[in-house]
């Protein structure tokens, strides 16, 4: 067995990791040109697929595998309640990548955990309608393993770790802690367990998403040496100096690289992961005609720079939406009518998001400007938090103690400075305060991607129907002000090549 897995399998099986076994392993030898095996595999025949359902005639099929299913569940309101209603989840990125891929000819299937709980004794049922009806193939996890897995290991140590937050002290980021790690390991096998059940490794190419499932590469490697494997990570990805600091650090390398591809939004992220490998496993790698090579055990792996971007179709359709209009009408009257100016900030409830220092310079700039007060107005919206940790509980408390000074010290009747939506919103909704606000402000400390900026200039750039609402002449450009962090860069280089392409064009 290859070192590149063998410490994540035993693991997963509840052993304690066997070092000096994995010292005596021969690493694993290309044997033909992109085929790949172990010398020393304890079951060779692990690496072929005996599926009954392969065929050479059936068209191409991508497995997306996140922690989430682009699925709303909600359990049916009759007088028994027995039963779900499952929809698709508009607003997820996972949904929209196929549309990104333009061939309606590939098929889609998705794996991940739903939101909601469901019980065990329903879980089959549930599993072959959202198979039959949405191609989706739910995880489902005990509710203690799942804590310790997503509210442990993922959000209080790789989370805060990846966003550079250093475990400095035990109220700070969180120190490791190996039983969350194994919880990790073990949800992970899982996840490669539900894959393996629609997977025909010879024909479907699988698409891991996040930071949640960095070791499932492994299990897919082991079970299927021929499987086609794509990892994306959507988060930022820490230097060296940071990263080290992880007990795991050659674990969750040797896991990604055992991908085909791995995808960052940016530069920065794919040169810290190379330097990570150059200094912790001593791999090099080569640049050629815009591909990075990683020689990982007689397979190349690919590094690519893949940033993330909106769905224009899906956002100009909810433009032209009754409802977008009618709450466009209702936030027109609420503030512009008003005479009031409306910024806008929209975050998740989250440590790296900067929802203080935004509330701190709205009041910093009613303390040095107070002509402005009465005529300004933040409306922040706060996402709710996906974490539980501690850190979370002490944003929020920071964000209601602020928001309820300055709305005491500079409001008066009819007049709230700060305007805190910390209820989740529909999409048009959101859609709409983009529409009206003549500033947004993106204040993240830290962020791997940010779409709000994109969303929030599409938005402003509107349709006809929407500057009827406004009453303006159609195609009247509008005043809008951006201000983007320094700290999310994909946004930063694709607006400044979006800005540079428009110039040429002019």
């Amino acid at each position: 067995m290859s070192r590149s897995y063998s410490n994540l399998l035993e693991l997963a099986s509840g052993e304690s990791p066997s070092f000096s076994r994995m010292s005596r392993r021969i690493p694993r030898i290309m044997t033909v040109a992109g085929i790949i095996s172990d010398v020393d595999d304890d079951n060779p025949s692990e690496g072929s697929c005996s599926d009954p359902s392969s065929s050479s005639t059936q068209r191409d099929r991508i497995i997306i595998v996140a922690n989430q299913l682009p699925i709303r569940a909600q359990r049916k309101s009759d007088s028994n309640g027995v039963g779900w209603i499952f929809n698709w989840d508009e607003n997820s990125l996972l949904l929209q990548l196929k549309d990104g891929l333009g061939d309606n000819d590939t098929e889609f299937i998705y794996v991940g955990c739903l939101k909601e709980d469901v019980h065990p004794s329903e879980q089959d049922e549930v599993s072959q309608m959202l198979l039959e009806n949405f191609r989706c193939v739910p995880t489902f996890l005990p509710h203690d393993l799942f804590s310790r897995y997503y509210h442990g290991f993922c959000k209080q140590q790789l989370w805060p770790l990846f966003h550079y937050m250093l475990p400095l002290s035990p109220d700070l980021g969180g120190r490791f802690n190996r039983s969350l790690w194994q919880a990790y390991v073990s949800v992970n096998k899982i996840f490669a367990d539900r894959i393996m059940e629609v997977i025909n490794p010879e024909d479907d190419f699988v698409w891991v998403h996040d930071y949640h499932l960095m070791v499932l590469p492994t299990f897919l490697r082991k079970r299927f040496n021929r499987v086609k494997l794509g990892f994306f990570l959507h988060s930022p990805f820490p230097s060296s100096e940071i990263y080290k600091t992880l007990p795991i650090r050659e674990e969750l390398l040797r896991a990604l690289l055992n991908s085909d591809l791995i995808g960052f939004h940016t530069f920065d992220y794919a040169r810290h992961f190379l330097s990570c490998c150059s200094r912790m496993l001593g791999l090099t790698y080569e640049s050629k005609r815009g591909y990075i090579g990683l020689d990982y055990y007689g397979r190349t792996v690919s590094i690519k720079i893949l940033p993330v971007g909106i769905h224009m179709g899906q956002l100009q359709s909810v433009l032209s939406l009754p409802e977008t209009h009618a709450k466009v009408a209702e936030l027109i009257k609420q503030f512009c009518g008003q005479g009031r100016i409306m910024l806008l900030g929209v975050d998740d409830m989250d440590i790296f998001k900067g929802i203080s220092l935004k509330l701190l310079a709205m009041e910093q700039l009613l303390v040095q400007h107070p002509e402005y007060q009465g005529k300004v107005v933040l409306v922040q919206i706060a996402n709710p938090a996906r974490g539980k940790g501690k850190d979370v509980k002490e944003v929020q408390a920071e964000t209601y103690s602020t928001v309820k000074r300055i709305n005491e010290t500079f409001g008066r009747p009819g007049y709230e400075p700060v305007v805190l939506i910390d209820q989740p919103l529909k999409f048009y909704e959101r859609i709409a305060y983009y529409v009206v606000a003549e500033c947004c402000l993106v204040t993240a400390v830290r962020d791997g991607m940010n779409l709000i900026p994109y969303e929030y200039i599409i938005s402003r750039q509107g349709n006809e129907k929407l500057d009827e609402v406004f009453g303006l002449e159609p195609s009247t450009p509008k005043k809008s002000m951006l201000v983007v962090s320094e700290f999310i860069g994909p946004v930063l280089i694709n607006l400044s090549l979006s800005f540079l392409y428009r110039k040429e064009r002019e």
